[in-house]
């Protein structure tokens, strides 16, 4: 369908070219990466803790050439258009852990599960000098600073943001209290955190067990804080959806004072889980409006 005249028109993707400068494997299950590169002086970081970059793959299929636009980026439009039928560009999402103005690398902390997954065997596989496309950055959370209480929830796939998130709270609230509750799959998968005194961090291992479900019941263990909590709750679908419930139906904790949404969803790829995550919000939206609360 031809857009209306009048419509502004639509602005290329664009991404920037860096290249992996270092990888290191900080875990069991967690690899982390370092990008570089000129390509790199274009990232303009944001300011909050769950800020994310999508890394872009090419199939095979998209050869060596990179066409470039006027500000340097890559013109994935002209790959994308150039690609045999049926092939396709992927993107997968990544917290920003951090990044150097100085010398303007970007670190992401990427999970790793063998030769599962696309990112994260690529992960495994980076080397020094390998091709990097990304887009972004984005987010929309950062610790509220006023809160009396501050809740922290997530699997493997937040744990980065986490990770982020207690770093800013030492740095700028460090008589902050709260409680991190992290799924990992056993002790070698834990990472030290840099957290205030008053925040504690607990570890579940999910072992042979399914993903997310001792994560909900160690949250619905917690006793329930008194004054204001400020929560960012995030990892498998299935159990953002009972953590979800928990909180704003069961505690009534307010929308506002809540960061949550399902990063990925067991049986399904990014692809696959971006194609249902509308419905799934619908659903969930339901049962909020079936308790009064929209």
């Amino acid at each position: 369908m031809t857009p209306p005249a009048d419509s502004p028109p639509v602005p290329p993707s664009r991404a920037m070219r860096g290249a992996v400068v270092a990888a290191e494997r900080i875990s069991a299950s967690m690899v982390r990466v370092v990008i570089g590169g000129d390509g790199m002086r274009a990232f303009a970081p944001s300011e909050h803790a769950d800020s994310y970059v999508k890394l872009v793959f090419l199939p095979p299929s998209a050869g060596s050439a990179r066409p470039l636009l006027d500000d340097g980026r890559v013109d994935l439009d002209a790959i994308t258009g150039a690609l045999p039928p049926g092939e396709r560009l992927r993107r997968r999402s990544y917290t920003v852990r951090a990044f150097d103005p100085t010398t303007h690398r970007l670190t992401l902390d990427l999970v790793v599960h063998g030769a599962e997954g696309l990112a994260g065997p690529w992960a495994d596989r980076a080397t020094p000098g390998d091709e990097v496309l990304l887009l972004g950055p984005s987010g929309d959370y950062s610790p509220d600073l006023s809160a009396a209480h501050h809740l922290l929830v997530g699997d493997a796939s937040a744990l980065p943001a986490i990770a982020v998130a207690l770093e800013r709270l030492a740095a700028s609230a460090p008589d902050a209290h709260g409680t991190a509750v992290v799924e990992v799959h056993g002790p070698d998968d834990e990472v030290m955190l840099t957290a205030p005194a008053g925040v504690s961090v607990r570890w579940v291992h999910q072992g042979s067990g399914v993903a997310g479900l001792g994560l909900v019941e160690a949250v619905r263990d917690l006793p329930w804080p008194d004054g204001r909590v400020h929560a960012f709750v995030h990892g498998e679908a299935g159990a953002v959806k009972e953590l979800r419930h928990l909180l704003r139906v069961e505690r009534g904790l307010p929308r506002a004072q809540l960061s949550i949404s399902g990063y990925w969803r067991l049986g399904a790829d990014d692809e696959g889980w971006r194609a249902v995550k509308r419905d799934w919000n619908r659903s969930i939206e339901h049962d909020e409006q079936a308790a009064g609360l929209i």
